[in-house]
């Protein structure tokens, strides 16, 4: 049978419905283009996606009185559970970023046992972080091939597309009291500073579908780089700001996969999008993180630097368990050193950690830091190590082999994205270090599907490939990183015909 007589006939039997008794469709051949995968499950966890990354449905208050996040995790993990031949036939827990997941919602209940408060963790936990992990596990044991990484990176890039749109379009720009400096506010989505962490997150994706889009998709991912640009400048922050150049100088030492010209064109273009979109102040605003004395955060009580050091002095006070998971403001007001120094019967604020770092360790102790930097850090270390794994022919080889190659790539780069700007945000138990987390485990099973039906042999990457060490977690998570074995690549085959067709 030929190799052309093989993929119709795939393709045929896809589009009938068929399939065997326990596993969905197969996917689609390595050497055709990548495509949205269009089944029942992909549909509802690509729409929560973009739901989850814009908030698309708080703009509109007739679909924010559905709650239709909710409704669609309840629907996706329903489906999942009457249809399990969509899912992945891999134990997501046999891969160390999720072993991580794990660690972390074990940690956040132990601090809600031994912390300032067992309601008020409690109540976070189960109202906001549970949904988290909730998601993020959706995410991972729905992804069985490369498309279905594929199609939930272009959820998250919509979503994010989306949310430029309302900063740019929608929501206004106001200058601050006094100053000539204009940013976006009454942000009913995001605040400021918290766009520039998904815009940050979403730009390192967007550069990894350019890889393998062609004609108008391509078009639009050029679009979304330039709005994304423009709302950090919209947005104001400093943070932001860092966190644009951090990703842009990691862009031009990491993406081998593109030509130097390309990865200049690039970098030239997005600060001209900068500065265009850039309000009135922006740069004097931007220049003062050259000068962090003078600013407030340096100085006032409840500045970044003030609050930081008391966020370090919660966690070794609470070293194991910390004051727990979102008691970082109740321990502003009841336990805070600058309890002593205010005066009693006047206004306390209780302030909000506005660094990840910080709220990581002082809610969970040092084991809660350790295990949140491991799960950061260690996407990166894993997947740029991957990278150096993988044959160099695949930056030109098929869609599937240059996207699984670029993940290995701009995966890291939008964690490193994250890492710069989540220094200046409470986000430590948000939603896009888990998203990660869920496509970083998706590199490996799709990485592993792939090879496994074209090497025509032992698959590219071993069963120990991407465990994490049964001693324990941090460090040694990302110490295994390093260590993980796979396999020599295969030599080329000459026979263009697939094994299958053999």
């Amino acid at each position: 049978m030929s190799a052309t007589s093989l993929r119709a006939g795939a393709r045929s039997f896809e589009r009938a419905g068929g399939r065997s008794a326990n596993v969905a469709a197969s996917p689609a051949f390595a050497g055709e283009a990548l495509r949205i995968v269009r089944d029942p499950l992909r549909i509802l966890l690509f729409v929560l996606t973009v739901f989850t990354v814009s908030r698309l449905h708080q703009h509109y208050p007739f679909l924010a009185k559905t709650r239709p996040a909710l409704l669609l995790v309840i629907a996706a993990t329903g489906y999942a559970y009457l249809n399990p031949r969509y899912l992945t036939r891999a134990n997501v827990l046999e891969f160390w970023p999720m072993r991580l997941l794990v660690v972390l919602g074990v940690l956040a209940c132990s601090s809600a046992v031994f912390g300032l408060s067992l309601g008020s963790t409690a109540s976070f936990i189960l109202s906001d972080y549970v949904k988290t992990l909730v998601y993020a596990f959706l995410l991972a044991v729905s992804i069985r091939n490369v498309r279905d990484l594929f199609t939930l990176v272009w959820a998250y890039v919509i979503g994010c597309g989306i949310l430029a749109f309302f900063s740019l379009f929608i929501f206004g720009i106001t200058r601050a009291r006094g100053s000539d400096f204009a940013r976006l506010s009454n942000l009913y989505t995001y605040d400021s500073n918290d766009l520039g962490v998904m815009m940050m997150m979403g730009l390192a994706l967007t550069l990894l579908l350019l890889v393998v889009s062609r004609g108008a998709k391509r078009g639009l991912l050029l679009l979304n780089l330039v709005a994304i640009a423009a709302t950090v400048a919209r947005s104001g922050s400093r943070g932001g700001f860092l966190g644009f150049v951090a990703v842009g100088i990691a862009a031009l030492i990491l993406a081998n996969g593109l030509s130097v010209s390309r990865r200049l064109s690039l970098v030239i273009a997005a600060p001209i999008a900068l500065a265009l979109g850039a309000p009135a102040g922006y740069w004097k605003q931007m220049g003062t993180v050259l000068q962090p004395k003078e600013d407030y955060n340096y100085s006032a009580v409840d500045g970044r630097k003030a609050v930081a050091q008391r966020g370090l002095g919660y966690m070794m006070e609470h070293p194991i368990f910390g004051v727990g998971m979102n008691n970082f403001a109740r321990a502003e007001c009841t336990i805070s050193p600058k309890l002593q120094t205010l005066n009693r019967t006047g206004p306390i604020r209780c302030t909000p950690p506005h660094n990840s770092y910080i709220q990581a360790g002082a809610e969970l102790g040092v084991p809660g830091l350790i295990a949140w930097v491991s799960l950061e850090m260690g996407i990166i270390v894993a997947l740029l190590g991957l990278r150096r794994r993988l044959p160099r022919a695949w930056r030109r080889g098929t869609d599937a082999e240059r996207f699984i190659y670029g993940a290995t790539t701009y995966f890291p780069l939008a964690i490193i994205g994250f890492a710069v700007t989540s220094f200046f945000v409470s986000f430590a138990w948000m939603e896009p270090l888990y998203t990660m987390a869920a496509f970083t485990t998706g590199v490996y099973i799709a990485l592993r599907e792939h090879t496994r039906q074209n090497s025509g042999s032992r698959p590219l990457v071993t069963a120990s490939f991407a465990s994490a060490p049964r001693a324990g977690f941090g460090w040694r998570v990302a110490r295994s990183a390093l260590r993980f074995r796979v396999a020599r690549p295969l030599p080329p085959q000459t026979d263009p015909t697939p094994c299958a067709a053999r």
